[in-house]
């Protein structure tokens, strides 16, 4: 043997020497020299919205200070204590306020009129459509003509256009103006429009709406996009450009070198090359945008059904973790160790005890062993132990030895108790002989995967002493049951489930035969798994079994994506469950490798959406690049308010798949958190409309499993904040969701051994 083979001996000694002294997933699992690029916690600025709205249209706003005009077509409001109230001031149509060194400046069709100090002024009293300050002179459109403010009243300055002039504006030095369908610029008392342009023009047969001059560019809102005047050359922005929406109504000049674009269907705020969309329910009342105004970090849209409030307050991810934890208590998402989503029922908040409360409350136990993995914090242990607990009394509950419950209901509780099942199955409720419970059969693949990928996650991360034993033995109960069924998991009536199924008969036959890639993964996750934490031999001859099956070419395929139909998101997040523990304990290289083969060829196909979790597992799998950018904007861009609004994207011109993505099955690209709401990992976040109507809340479990793994694994980096209120966010002991649960305790739980066999 050279030297060389006995170093390699050498090394695979030492590593079946660490797993069989119980070494910590820290030393054997994180790549040591991955190729990603650590994101920076940095300080960032989170949206935070408010509607405020009206009866009426609202057409025009400024700030005046720390004061919020507006205007309609009555005349003008000020927004005081959340409301829109009357003020004295200009009647009739306000269509233009503007805030023009430390004076108000309302253009209506009855004259301009000014606040300085306590009380409005009147300006003449011809019509004005608009105003600007240029070279220290005001100035006003007015009909055809331009004019200047001397005191109280209007100087023209130019002679009659052809054309009404519609808007008046500083550029480089010159007064342009804005004609319908063109611009002009006045040279000398004429206003012309020969001298505008050397190259390009307008978009073509485009109207008009509003004009911005901001540093070289002279910027044009049109219904069919946004043009760009530099110098005496045209450029346009159309929805292939990035551009959210063609069809513009307003412009106004950001606090942080950005843009506000108006729309007919939402606002748009530009920041360098990215084009933030903000459309109604979660963010406007109403689509159509009128105008935009801009006070510090603090935006005002007016919408024809009132106002769209949006400030940027300094945020950490790790601030915005502490905000969803408490969240999760403020409305009264947790119940005996479960997370719940809220459904809303009669005006009232309640808990939704779903489908598969067990298998997403595992993402809040694998989120609490990440937290507690970085930050060794107690009350993240104490809130790991008590979802192991709740998982563990899921198997303890049904008195089906292996079998664990999909949900437990206490009778008597407030909440919406699903009433259908998996394939539309009536519902499986099943009562406990004390009367106190029922628990929810028909369990699936869905929770046995996240059995699996949680419970290792708490053995590696969190687990000491007795609960050490407990989870192991929850392993071998769970997965023994599946192994000793014939690789099924057999409800009250001794029948396999619906879905939770990984036995030949059911995998060749015409129902079974597409699930072979993705149940044959589960089942080497698990049996894999398995062994590795109870050195069961079951758990083993299992996995022989399983190689005398023919699954691993089609696991190497488990992600369909043709036809278009059989994509399934839900199958993403079963498939990556799978993987990441059985990457884990996988010891076979030869297994190991077809295993990453197949994680390569499904993160391709995933990686479109920049879902941290599925990014975070494969780059810790493998070592490779895995956007962790990307990922760490995801988790930015997600709203601090998880209520479930409507939000509607499929009439948007920028729906185009991006450079250097594929396009596969018919998924053209994923939108921001921003723009679709908060969602479940397993949800699809190519589609692109959501009509929520604010009846459901989403439960933040998965954001935070995403952030905890992010730090463990290093794709994010601890925040270099001190500041206390960039870290945390302070206790309020509001209720603001469902009521706090006040159901019988959850119970003390032995820890049974299977049958025919002892506790190890």
């Amino acid at each position: 043997m050279n030297k060389k083979d006995r170093l390699r001996v050498l090394l695979e000694w030492m590593v079946l020497l660490s797993i069989s002294v119980g070494a910590s997933w820290a030393e054997i699992r994180k790549p040591s020299h991955p190729r990603w690029k650590p994101e920076p916690d940095r300080v960032y600025l989170q949206d935070v919205g408010q509607r405020v709205r009206s009866a009426s249209p609202i057409l025009s706003a400024a700030w005046y200070g720390e004061r919020l005009f507006a205007g309609d077509a009555a005349g003008l409001l000020e927004l005081t204590d959340g409301n829109l109230v009357r003020v004295t001031g200009p009647s009739g149509p306000v269509r233009r306020l503007k805030a023009i060194q430390d004076v108000l400046y309302a253009a209506t069709e009855r004259g301009l009129w000014r606040l300085q100090g306590a009380s409005w002024q009147p300006i003449g009293e011809r019509p004005v459509a608009d105003v600007c300050l240029h070279l220290g002179v005001l100035l006003a459109a007015s009909g055809n003509q331009v004019w200047k403010v001397e005191g109280d009243r209007l100087v023209s300055i130019s002679d009659s256009s052809r054309f009404p002039v519609e808007g008046v504006a500083s550029y480089s030095g010159n007064v342009y103006v804005r004609h319908p369908q063109r611009l002009g610029v006045l040279e000398g008392k004429t206003l012309t429009l020969e001298d505008v342009q050397d190259w390009g023009n307008l978009p073509t047969g485009s109207s008009t709406r509003d004009f911005l001059s901001l540093g070289s560019r002279l910027l044009v809102a049109t219904d069919r996009g946004l043009a760009a005047l530099r110098g005496m050359t045209w450029y346009e922005t159309r929805g292939e450009d990035g551009l959210c929406y063609e069809d513009t109504t307003c412009l106004a000049e950001g606090f942080a070198g950005d843009l506000w674009i108006g729309t007919t269907r939402g606002a748009i705020r530009q920041v360098g090359a990215e084009f933030h969309y903000y459309g109604s329910g979660r963010w406007l009342p109403h689509d159509r945008v009128n105008a935009v105004a801009v006070g510090g970090s603090r935006v005002c849209i007016a919408t024809d059904g009132g106002l769209g409030l949006i400030s940027y307050e300094p945020y950490t991810l790790r601030k915005k973790a502490a905000w969803y934890e408490r969240w999760l208590e403020e409305w009264g998402m947790k119940r005996l160790g479960f997370t719940h989503a809220l459904g809303k029922r009669n005006g009232e908040w309640l808990r939704v005890v779903g489908e598969n409360d067990v298998g997403f409350s595992a993402h809040y136990l694998a989120a609490r062993c990440y937290e507690y993995g970085v930050t060794r914090d107690p009350a993240a242990r104490a809130a790991a132990l008590d979802s192991m607990t709740m998982i563990k009394w899921s198997e303890e509950i049904t008195t089906i030895p292996g079998f664990p419950a999909r949900s437990i209901w206490a009778v008597g509780q407030k909440g919406i108790k699903a009433k259908e099942g998996s394939d539309i199955l009536t519902d499986q409720w099943h009562p406990t002989p004390d009367g106190c419970w029922e628990w929810k059969g028909n369990t699936s693949s869905d929770e046995t995967d996240a059995h699996a990928y949680a419970v290792t996650l708490f053995l590696e991360l969190v687990a000491e002493g007795r609960e050490r034993d407990m989870a192991v033995e929850h392993l071998r109960r769970v997965f023994g049951h599946i192994v000793d069924h014939g690789w099924t998991l057999r409800d009250v009536d001794g029948l396999p489930t619906r879905w939770a199924r990984w036995d030949p008969e059911y995998l060749n036959s015409p129902n079974g035969f597409l699930a072979r890639g993705l149940n044959g993964l589960e089942a080497f996750s698990m049996v894999t798994s398995s062994f590795h934490f109870t050195k069961d031999a079951k758990f083993q001859k299992g996995r022989e079994h399983l190689l005398q099956q023919g699954y691993l070419k089609d696991i190497l395929r488990q992600k369909q994506a043709f036809p278009p139909g059989l994509y399934t998101d839900h199958d993403d997040r079963l498939a990556f469950l799978a993987y990441d523990p059985l990457l884990r304990y996988e010891t076979d290289p030869n297994l190991r490798s077809l295993w990453l083969r197949s994680l390569e060829r499904s993160w391709e196909v995933k990686r479109i959406e920049s879902v941290p979790w599925y990014n975070y597992i494969y780059g810790a799998a493998t070592g490779n690049d895995c956007e962790s950018d990307r990922a760490a904007a995801h988790l930015r861009d997600w709203p601090l308010d998880l209520v479930a609004w409507s939000q509607f994207n499929s009439h948007r011109h920028d729906i185009r798949t991006p450079k250097g993505y594929r396009n596969y099955s018919d998924r053209i690209r994923a939108l921001s958190p921003r723009e679709v709401g908060p969602q479940r990992v397993n949800r699809d976040w190519t589609v692109l409309d959501n009509d929520g109507k604010g009846n459901s809340v989403v439960d933040p479990a998965c954001w935070l499993e995403q952030y905890w793994m992010g730090r463990y694994y290093g794709f994010i980096e601890a925040p270099t904040a001190t500041d206390r209120e960039l870290l945390s966010v302070p206790h309020r002991g509001l209720r603001l969701g469902a009521e706090p649960y006040g159901g019988p305790p959850r119970p003390q739980l032995p820890i049974k051994p299977p049958a025919g066999s002892a506790a190890r």
